[in-house]
């Protein structure tokens, strides 16, 4: 019989809606959660959403009725019924990965999912497998185990090359040891209790984090925050005590010791990271000496082990040994691709002289994600040197490869190959640059030279296929889809992969290649039957629902304007079929991504199809200064934010309105950082095109944000255009210039009702900015409302908050709109 993985008989759960069963105090907890200026979730229009959790209380009183502030029934009817239909949206599981495996039965599949959980304000973890079978008329079936397995307090799962082992890691959430388990397909083989002395937490952040097993799955490399350095000591009297002190004394306190920089949003209070590597049948784990902590480590490969030659771990490493800025969402953090020999004898004290650590790009700025070819003659990663040289927070990228000593022995210098070059100018239709966010841990077709991976090109995401040798690149997922693909993992020559759009649910995909009708070499796919039920009340809400993407002309083209820059906008207008039935257009909302270096994609985002669903058109606009229409586009924006970016935003609101699908007398904008930058300034720019706004975490003033951002070199670069212009002391010419930029230098014209939702813990843009925004519109009398999320950073993405967010945003629309 075919072996299931989801048969690990891991502790588990298998319930992925609400725990209604949970204590009356996890309500509280809810409850009482947020800071609002206006009325919280423990208010008036939130009564009928919490009373059927109210109604557990054991004491038999309805709580909710204590709650009431005494707001119209209307509103609050609305809070309740809109509640409703949000929650169905939310409750809609994400495909965040795959495994496949090979096996004398056939191919095993192996997905994780995750799903938010509003009572506990966290992502469940599950993990759901299947059995792949090709059937003789070339079809694909898979057949899915008939429950997951929810991972309960799993931090990562990694399963071993073959399958036959499973890592599960448990971060604690205090200074408890880290918990790893080695999983058989019957049973827990091993598990080891990790102290903090030796490390603290995983990193399991998607940048830094790294955990590889070794081909013969008997260690595994990973990345974990570095010990607590020592702290100063102090007696019950405030007396310093020595270290090596054996006095006891009655009691003492630690204080807090040398400040250190961090690496910023999402990174408060987290250590340097630092590279280990656990034995998985002793447990022992050694920590790998020769790397100087001024280089924070992340994403560790193994490098080939074959013909008895040395074998090195190979990772990225970022310096950090002066300044460390913000790292998340951030490509121009210089980096390299580092080796260092590994071996698993005794461990000398002479060993980082031993092994010296070998900086394998430094002729590049710029390189991480580092893959190995399958037959280990290549090492190939990704640059994002233009980021770095340029100063962008994101650039167009680039590919390259070096050629790995089949001896081991690695020289003084490498030869870095081009693979990918960064496009400045791409034609019509052609491959418009790299635009990657990491790559798989298995990219390769079985011709050793074939590497799979997923970019963003103009609105869409989509699978290309590169030829590491001649560098020739070619698309895989249709190339007549407007829908966002994304490869999850490989099956010997197939791509099992994820493809949705804004009006569509994720849908797992199988490709094969073959020949396309008139006889081509092609990628042919296979819908693969879902093992997600959705409700019927989200299919319902997204069945009349259409989209196209909308080329908009560039108007004021100037002399000095690169050719790139000259080419149209996009932007993906989203509407239901039955939009003008009764001569009207349905309401508007222009939406504005951040970055601004960034891209809103042609895929599905549970919030966005929510206010669809309830009678709002959207017009997502990817203006220039995006990701995916080449590097001439995206650095055509540096040192005309403010200007290039909402002039695009409102050519683009009035090429829709010229269209015919735009009722002027309903738009609403809606936008985070950057994108709430641009939402700010519309509402000042341009006073009487919207009728209502929401901003979360929003850019109001440059110059307040610059001396207490994690990323001040992001405004010098964005207002000046280069990075020349950079000092931690900004001048008063400095500060001069960015106010005159930031959209509170337009406040004395805004009129526009605005929503703010702003997070507390926000480093990117401290909630100080948007205060002093808000602050400004009361005093000349505009109307506003704030929600505040005291345990929120920059992305507002924790389920309770993404989840409260869009219910006031679909409420605060539908005053203004009166839908």
């Amino acid at each position: 019989m075919a072996r299931i993985f989801s048969h690990y008989p891991i502790t588990c759960s298998t319930n992925l809606g609400f725990d209604l069963s949970s204590s009356h105090r996890h309500l509280r907890r809810l409850l009482f959660r947020s800071t609002f200026i206006t009325p919280s979730l423990t208010q008036s229009p939130y009564k009928n959403w919490i009373r059927r959790f109210v109604a557990m209380d054991s004491s038999g009183t309805d709580s909710a009725k204590e709650l009431h502030v005494g707001l119209d029934p209307t509103t609050e009817e609305e809070y309740a019924t809109q509640s409703k239909l949000l929650q169905e949206f939310i409750n809609i599981p994400s495909i965040d990965k795959a495994w496949i495996f090979n096996s004398d039965s056939g191919s095993q599949a192996m997905f994780a999912l995750s799903q938010a959980n509003l009572l506990a304000n966290k992502k469940k973890k599950f993990m759901l497998s299947g059995h792949i079978s090709n059937e003789s008329n070339q079809s694909v079936n898979f057949h899915w185990a008939p429950f997951p397995i929810e991972m309960t307090g799993a931090s990562a799962f990694v399963p071993s090359p073959s399958g036959l082992k499973l890592l599960v890691i448990r971060n604690p959430e205090n200074e408890s040891p880290t918990k790893f388990e080695i999983w058989n397909s019957s049973q827990l083989e091993k598990e080891f209790h990790i102290p903090q002395k030796v490390h603290g937490s995983v990193y399991v952040d998607g940048w830094f984090e790294g955990i590889s097993w070794d081909s013969d799955e008997t260690h595994v490399a990973y990345v974990a925050e570095e010990p607590s350095r020592p702290k100063p000591t102090f007696d019950h009297l405030g007396y310093y005590k020595k270290e090596n002190s054996l006095d006891k004394g009655i009691g003492s306190w630690k204080g807090e010791g040398d400040w250190e920089e961090e690496w910023g949003e999402a990174y408060a209070g987290k250590r340097q990271p630092a590279l280990f590597v656990i034995n998985v049948d002793s447990g022992e784990v050694e920590p790998i000496k020769g790397i100087p902590r001024s280089i924070s480590v992340g994403q560790v490969v193994w490098s080939p082990n074959s013909n008895g030659s040395a074998q090195y771990l190979v990772f990225a490493g970022w310096l950090g040994d002066k300044r460390k800025f913000g790292i998340k969402y951030c490509y121009n953090r210089p980096c390299a691709i580092y080796a260092i020999k590994f071996t698993s004898d005794e461990p000398k004290d002479d060993d980082a002289n031993e092994f010296p650590i070998h900086n394998l790009t430094k002729s590049i700025s710029s390189g991480f994600c580092p893959r190995f070819s399958k037959d280990g003659k290549f090492l190939v990663f990704v640059s994002a040197k233009t980021a770095v040289d340029s100063g962008a927070h994101w650039a167009t990228e680039s590919l390259h490869r070096i050629d790995w000593p089949s001896d081991g022995k690695l020289p003084e210098s490498t030869n870095i190959v081009d693979v990918i070059q960064v496009v400045n100018c791409p034609k019509d239709g052609c491959f418009p640059g790299l635009y990657v966010t990491g790559l798989l841990s298995d990219p390769w077709l079985s011709d050793g030279h074939s590497l799979m991976l997923s970019t963003y090109w103009r609105s869409c995401r989509v699978i290309l296929s590169v030829n590491l040798l001649s560098g020739e690149v070619s698309r895989a997922s249709p190339s007549d889809s407007d829908y966002s693909w994304n490869a999850l993992a490989l099956d010997g020559d197939s791509i099992v992969a994820v493809s949705s759009s804004p009006v569509s649910v994720p849908e797992i995909k199988y490709g094969k290649k073959g020949l396309d009708s008139a006889g081509k070499p092609s990628w042919l796919w296979s819908n693969i039957q879902s093992p997600i039920r959705y409700s019927e009340k989200v299919m319902a809400g997204l069945s009349s629902l259409q989209f196209k993407i909308l080329k908009v002309p560039i108007s004021d083209v100037s002399e000095g304007l690169a050719e790139g820059a000259k080419n149209p906008i996009e932007a993906i207008y989203v509407s239901s079929s039955k939009s003008k039935e009764n001569g009207k257009c349905d309401p508007l909302i222009a939406v504005l991504h951040g970055g601004p270096h960034s891209v809103s994609p042609c895929s599905f985002s549970r919030t966005m199809a929510y206010l669809s669903s309830i009678g709002y058109s959207q017009l997502i606009i990817n203006y220039r200064g995006s990701l995916g229409y080449g590097e001439d586009a995206l650095q055509s924006l540096p040192g005309k934010v403010g200007s290039q970016d909402v002039k695009d935003c409102l050519l683009a609101v009035d090429h829709a309105i010229e269209m015919g699908i735009a009722d002027p007398s309903r738009i609403t904008v809606l936008g985070g950082s950057h994108g709430g930058f641009l939402t700010t300034h519309l509402i000042g720019q341009a006073p009487d095109k919207f009728v209502a706004a929401a901003a979360r975490n929003p850019v109001c003033n440059m110059a307040s944000m610059v001396g207490i951002t994690d990323i001040p070199d992001w405004c010098f670069f964005e207002a000046y255009g280069d990075q020349s212009h950079y000092t931690e002391a900004p001048s008063a010419e400095d500060l001069s210039r960015f106010h005159q930029m930031s959209p509170i230098s337009h406040i004395s014209k805004v009129k526009t009702p605005t929503l703010f939702l702003l997070g507390t813990k926000d480093l990117r843009v401290p909630i100080s900015n948007g205060f002093q925004y808000v602050r400004a519109l009361k005093e000349k009398g505009v109307e506003v409302k704030v929600l505040v999320f005291p345990n929120d950073n920059h992305p507002l993405d924790r389920p309770q908050t993404d989840y409260e967010s869009f219910l006031n945003i679909a409420v605060w629309f539908n005053k203004y709109c009166k839908l």
